[in-house]
């Protein structure tokens, strides 16, 4: 079965490239400024989108939720609604972002976290919508963002296999056009707790659907792993400085990081080749310098019937392959062949 996500003017299948997306969240600080230098790095870098998390803050957070203290050296303010409130950018800032991005030739999308949220971002018409973990269990907001009709991709932080396969089943219902990223929702998140076969299951599980990697570990490596097995969508959190405030910073890439990882995984992706051995053709010219050839060992006049005590293997490999020694035993030249000569196939009588 055919797996495909549609998004603009790219459709990612079981052999396109990886689409990455640098996360910037809100890794921002609440400033637009901030959010062009991410997006314009981002672009340089090589990321074919940029993901922003978008908020209503009373909607998402009950009055208890909002007053509740919040100090720590990432907070930006006394509360925690007044943590998030700083940090929320406002409609008209996504609106220059957007128009931003897109003359970049970047796509341009954020997680909704509430209805208002997506409605909003459908108003500006993002191209694809991105369900953060932690709504994969908040089933109305993954029904009333699948209604929209917009691809939609998964992530699948917190989660175990049951809710996975109920959240994909509902949205499903409403929406084909659907992506499945595993994803481990720690900060940074443990090597030993990745678990990338999961990928697996899910190319498994899910054949209709491209499935993904969304990461928060340190390094770049197992971005690049991710792809060889299969993820054909890879979102890393993205900062300008990863000693900056904030909760985020911590486990994402800097730019020459995030560069370097977009390298690895091209080059990975032209590495996975084809599934045939095949001699490459870059390969004939060392074959023929290292490789071996049938080799006379003593003289052996014409008509004499060949034994494999007058034959050996040498280099360079121009001649028979030593594949064919045992055939050659028993058969005679149609001519006096001298020790330590390479034997033609035009030198034996094969009949």
């Amino acid at each position: 079965m055919k797996r495909n996500f549609i998004l603009p003017n790219n459709t990612l299948d079981n052999n396109s490239s990886a689409f990455i997306i640098a996360e910037i969240g809100i890794n921002h600080q609440g400033s637009i400024d901030i959010a062009k230098k991410l997006i314009l790095q981002a672009k340089d870098c090589g990321a074919n989108a940029v993901k922003f998390q978008k908020r209503s803050i009373s909607r998402i957070l009950t009055k208890e939720g909002l007053e509740m203290p919040y100090k720590n050296r990432n907070s930006f303010g006394k509360t925690y609604g007044e943590h998030k409130y700083a940090l929320e950018l406002s409609k008209d800032d996504y609106r220059e972002l957007k128009k931003f991005t897109d003359n970049l030739g970047l796509l341009f999308s954020a997680s909704g976290w509430d209805e208002e949220s997506i409605d909003f971002l459908m108003e500006i018409d993002v191209p694809f919508f991105k369900m953060a973990s932690a709504d994969l269990s908040n089933f109305p907001l993954l029904e009333h963002t699948a209604k929209t009709g917009k691809p939609i991709i998964l992530s699948t932080g917190m989660a175990d296999m049951e809710l996975v396969k109920k959240a994909v089943d509902l949205v499903s219902k409403f929406n084909s056009n659907i992506a499945i990223l595993q994803c481990t929702s720690t900060y940074p998140a443990q090597f030993n707790e990745i678990n990338l076969n999961v990928i697996r299951t899910y190319l498994d599980i899910f054949p209709k659907y491209v499935i993904g990697y969304s990461g928060h570990e340190l390094g770049i490596a197992i971005s690049g792993v991710a792809v060889a097995l299969g993820a054909k969508i890879i979102e890393r959190h993205f900062t300008l400085d990863r000693t900056m405030k904030g909760g985020d910073h911590a486990a994402s890439l800097e730019p020459h990081g995030f560069s370097k990882m977009v390298r690895d995984i091209r080059h990975i992706e032209g590495a996975m080749g084809i599934r045939e051995k095949e001699l490459q053709e870059s390969e004939k010219p060392i074959f023929k310098k290292l490789a071996k050839s049938i080799v006379t060992s003593k003289n052996i006049k014409k008509g004499e019937k060949i034994k494999s005590d007058m034959l050996t293997t040498k280099g360079p490999g121009s001649g028979i392959s030593p594949t064919k020694f045992n055939d050659i035993i028993g058969k005679s030249l149609n001519k006096d062949v001298s020790i330590d000569v390479i034997i033609k196939d035009e030198d034996i009588i094969w009949s």
